[in-house]
């Protein structure tokens, strides 16, 4: 589960702008364009040409955004008072599908109350019992997978991913609500760039598809709602994330919806997708595919976790995560004014070779090597205080799902070619879907 990477800036003068690290010159809409569709090779591009630190204008306002791509400038912004670096205020975007208490959209004290709210759900005695949920859920999508036959398995895992939210977060079980619930969670974690503009321009929120798609988000709400009022009613038994927030904390049932719909919309897609990619990845490589068929058939924890950190680091599904500036700070070596957006670079440093020697290759031994990757050189969940709160369930599910898979299953790709990366909203997907073909073991 990432946070999300879209953060606001003010505007700066001309006075101030001159502190700003060099950037290109293009209008505001181009460079907007280059980095919502091409920012895998847009951002490489920027740092051949301007360094390690460069700046771009996004609309709307030309927002000012400095780019980071060295560790030890990102780790000054993930260290710094969270104060001075706000994360939620930049996302208010989000607010009209998050709701105005999503932890991603707070910051300074409420965001620490929040945070500590939420902690006991994601612990790692919570976690262990999450797992056996988890991977039940796996073994029978798994059983349902074609064989000899190309199949997508992007898609798959999206399918899988909602199911562990239905039944593991959401703690929804009853066959009647899960068939009302998957049509419509399906249509909420659609929700395309366009939808996202209803944040800015409110008054769209009154025509259609964003009429549309709150009357969708209503109707989840109402569900919800009712789920929430049952289970404070019975929480004897339950092993799901919702009963646990209940038990260790004292919510309104607002702030609880807010909770649940930022982790659908944080968790589905960015497991997904980490998880399609280390498939896809596995099945164009024999000798990594019998590494992982080895530690699934073991209980290898580390190793299969490896697996799913390589691919995070190859095929980073966030590319950049954001902070803005309260006030003026010297950062990387400037003195960059209040309202500056400071984004760090996931992909720039995830394929850094001075960090990866031969970043380009599928390598998951070099995270159980006796010298890992250095402290800030794999940031996949963003870091410091914002750092994603559900990063070890996300690594929990995954690892449960390659072990379902890898213990049932051999892979090969249809085309040894690498599948290309296109833009899906926030992240970064497999362009054909992750094409595998598997036969059983």
């Amino acid at each position: 589960m990432a946070s999300t990477p879209l953060l606001g800036s003010r505007t700066l003068d001309r006075q101030t702008a001159r502190t700003l690290p060099p950037g290109p010159r293009y209008p505001t809409l181009a460079q907007t364009l280059l980095f919502a569709s091409h920012r895998k090779t847009f951002f490489p591009r920027m740092r051949e040409r301007y360094g390690d630190v460069f700046t771009i204008r996004l609309v709307p306002s030309s927002r000012v955004v400095v780019v980071l791509s060295r560790p030890e400038h990102i780790r000054e912004v993930f260290g710094s008072p969270p104060s001075v670096m706000h994360a939620g205020e930049g996302n208010t975007v989000l607010e009209p599908i998050m709701g105005s208490h999503s932890l991603l959209l707070l910051d300074d004290e409420d965001h620490v109350r929040m945070r500590r709210q939420l902690m006991p759900a994601f612990s790692g005695q919570a976690l262990r019992g999450y797992a056996g949920m988890v991977h039940e859920l796996a073994r029978a999508e798994v059983g349902t997978w074609p064989t000899g036959k190309p199949f997508k398995l992007h898609q798959r895992m999206r399918d899988l991913t909602l199911e562990v939210i239905l039944q593991v977060v959401f703690g929804v079980t009853d066959s009647d609500r899960l068939n009302q619930l998957r049509p419509l969670l399906d249509k909420i974690v659609s929700v395309s760039p366009v939808i996202m503009l209803g944040g800015f321009y409110p008054a769209l929120l009154r025509v259609p598809p964003w009429r549309t798609y709150l009357t969708v988000q209503r109707q989840v709400d109402e569900i919800l709602s009712d789920e929430i009022a049952r289970r404070r009613g019975d929480l004897a038994g339950r092993n799901d994330v919702l009963s646990k927030l209940l038990a260790a904390g004292n919510w309104s049932d607002v702030e609880l919806r807010d909770q649940l719909v930022t982790l659908l919309l944080a968790g589905h897609e960015t497991t997904a997708t980490a998880l399609a990619w280390a498939f896809h990845e596995l099945a164009r490589r024999p000798e990594e595919l019998a590494f992982g068929r080895r530690a699934a058939d073991a209980g290898a924890d580390e190793e299969l976790e490896a697996i799913v950190k390589e691919a995070m680091r190859l095929h980073p599904v966030v590319y950049q995560v954001g902070r803005r500036l309260t006030e003026t700070a010297d950062v990387a070596g400037y003195r960059l004014p209040r309202g500056t957006t400071i984004m760090a670079a996931i992909g720039l440093v995830h394929r850094d070779g001075e960090h990866f020697p031969a970043p380009e290759d599928f390598r998951p031994q070099r995270f159980l090597a006796d010298d890992p990757p250095a402290p800030g050189t794999w940031i996949p969940f963003g870091g410091g205080a914002r750092r994603c709160i559900g990063a070890g369930f996300s690594l929990m599910e995954a690892t449960e799902i390659l072990r379902a898979a890898l213990t049932t299953y051999n892979f090969h790709a249809p085309t040894p070619a690498p599948e290309p990366t296109k833009p899906k909203n926030v992240t970064l997907v497999p362009a054909r879907g992750a094409e595998v073909v598997a036969t059983r073991r």
